[in-house]
């Protein structure tokens, strides 16, 4: 019994200290006009900021309206020149004392250290994705994403239609 108890403590332990494992993030995509929906779907860790190779395999198709649509994101770290930065430490320090006529006086002396916070960062990127049959159709996209690699978007076509992502 107690090699069992061992055993399953052991796996357990083992199962917590491995890696994730996720599928594609998937998602919809709105025509702004007509409300035709379809589908998005973007290879698991395509959405988290990295140097990009702007020719490596495509990994996002997008599907509506009878086309199928593929491309490469680009995700772009949001910690740059016009992010909000994390408030700052803070130390503060406090002194204190009584007394009164025939009883014992008092000191005390207290510390608090506030560490900064650090606010769910939105990260902002671009996805451009065309059909594989003539006449070759583009979408454009805007992508913003947070840690989770959720996020929403705006897409044009090439014809110049409007598309809301959520994915």
């Amino acid at each position: 019994m107690k090699d069992a108890a061992l055993i399953v403590l052991a796996a357990a332990l083992l199962a917590a200290c491995a890696p994730a494992v996720s599928g594609p993030r998937q998602g919809r995509i709105v025509n702004s006009v007509t409300g035709t929906e379809g589908r998005v779907s973007f290879v698991a860790g395509s959405l988290r900021p990295r140097v990009g190779d702007p020719f490596a395999p495509d990994n996002a198709t997008i599907t509506i309206g009878g086309q199928t649509y593929t491309g490469r994101t680009a995700i772009v770290d949001g910690a740059g020149a016009g992010a909000a930065l994390p408030a700052g430490w803070g130390l503060s320090v406090g002194f204190g004392a009584s007394s009164a006529a025939f009883t014992n006086g008092l000191v005390g002396v207290g510390t608090r250290l506030d560490s900064p916070r650090h606010p769910p960062v939105a990260r902002i990127g671009n996805l451009i994705a065309r059909t594989a049959t003539a006449p070759v159709l583009t979408l454009t996209c805007t992508l913003t994403v947070d840690e989770t690699e959720h996020g929403i978007g705006e897409c044009t076509g090439n014809d110049g239609t409007r598309y809301a992502l959520q994915f």
